[in-house]
């Protein structure tokens, strides 16, 4: 029988593969982020005045926008030696919450025009975690499906971050590249990822549980996968570096203002806007106060909220025992585990949520697996870059527009 004679979407098919990865997903990133400037500058011509950036901005301007400017702040004057504080006493917001990497690499890569050098390191650590992503992900479901995982990835609702002055972009590169050397059990390189993860934003204590997590996992399939002693040695000195790097800011913080808990107090100083006046931190209590406050701030009943909470509890846990979540390997989903609880112990939901969820990015290859499902996906995923940088940076102007 002869065979079909190769159609030009064919050739086109064999000459894609046959280009090597990073060239492949330079141009899926770059044609991303043409993507999402356009998007940006059509927000940006029909910007209100009532806009936090006015009428017509520049893309400068949200370059440099929201929390772009705290660490613009760290990078040209430091951390202040004394914490600001209200009439009540309380620590207001300040740049102690907000990690010394990325503020001064943007410094030093822009020589001293910090949002230009903000705008290129993030688009580069944009491509480095795209890469890292494709790497991840390539050996446990094949290349055509990693390749679509960073296709989502970099056009997924908020990729506008990764050419804005937030640190998402680089602690993205680092944490997969981070998830690769774990996966090949690269140990040595994870000397050097940890610290720069911890410094550049907070979720180095979810790294630590995964690293114990992980050690766990190995112990109980030894017999199909002997646990050698020198991989004993690094899990638990790599867990135990993640844990001092983890809490090391609060000590330098601390030992900077003279004030045992100047960084957890100004952490705080962003939940007290929610609930005026609390003063402690107690592990898990966010989300639970969450349920209330939003739920109120919505007209429903508190018991609502709860029980809102307690479904996307489950839910959250029954997609990562998912099949299409299995398939990602037991290192993603130990992540994803490991995050989840991390943000379900530290953090308060708020304007930030969707934000605080990228870290969670490695589950794109559990994206659909049909050519209808992924173009399906694709286009939700600018659909949703329209609207959250409609809502962020276009019209943000109140509390619940905060990036």
């Amino acid at each position: 029988m002869a065979e079909r004679p190769l159609t030009p979407l064919d050739r086109a098919r064999a000459v894609w593969a046959g280009w090597p990865a990073p060239a492949r997903i330079a141009l899926i990133y770059v044609a991303a982020r043409i993507v999402t400037t356009a998007l940006m500058l059509g927000v940006a011509s029909a910007s209100p005045a009532t806009s936090r950036f006015g009428a017509d901005p520049s893309l400068a301007d949200y370059v440099l926008g929201w929390d772009a400017q705290w660490y613009w702040l760290v990078a040209v004057s430091g951390y202040p030696a004394e914490l600001p504080v209200d009439a009540s006493g309380h620590v207001e917001e300040n740049a102690w919450a907000f990690m010394p990497v990325y503020a001064h690499l943007a410094n030093i890569v822009g020589l001293g025009t910090w949002g230009a050098g903000a705008l290129v390191v993030s688009l580069v650590a944009g491509w480095v975690a795209c890469l890292g992503l494709h790497r991840l992900l390539r050996g446990r479901i094949g290349d055509e499906a990693a390749t679509w995982a960073v296709v989502l990835f970099a056009s997924a609702p908020l990729a506008a971050l990764f050419q804005v002055g937030y640190a998402e972009s680089l602690f993205l590169a680092l944490l997969m590249w981070a998830l690769v050397c774990l996966v090949e059990r690269r140990w040595g390189w994870l000397y050097a990822l940890i610290p720069l993860m911890g410094y550049t934003r907070p979720g180095v204590l979810a790294f630590a549980l995964l690293l114990g997590l992980y050690g766990i996992w190995r112990w109980r399939v030894r017999r199909s996968d002997p646990l050698v002693t020198r991989d004993v040695a690094h899990v638990l000195a790599l867990g135990a570096l993640a844990v001092v790097v983890g809490f090391s800011w609060q000590v330098i913080a601390g030992l900077a203002t003279g004030r045992a808990d100047a960084y957890l107090q100004t952490e705080l100083a962003w939940r007290r806007g929610w609930m005026p006046g609390i003063d402690g931190f107690v592990p898990f209590e966010g989300w639970i106060r969450a349920a209330e406050v939003w739920f109120g701030i919505w007209g429903l009943p508190a018991w609502a909220g709860y029980v809102a909470l307690g479904l996307l509890v489950a839910g959250a846990a029954a997609a990562l025992i998912a099949r299409p979540v299995r398939a990602l390997g037991v290192e993603v989903r130990l992540w994803a585990a490991s995050y989840l609880l991390y943000l379900l112990a530290v953090f308060f939901p708020q304007s930030s949520t969707f934000r605080l969820l990228l870290p969670l990015s490695p589950l794109w290859g559990a994206a659909p697996r049909s050519a209808a499902g992924r173009w399906s996906a694709l286009a939700l995923c600018v659909l949703g870059q329209w609207v959250w940088i409609a809502l962020m940076y276009g019209a943000g102007s109140t509390y619940w527009q905060v990036p």
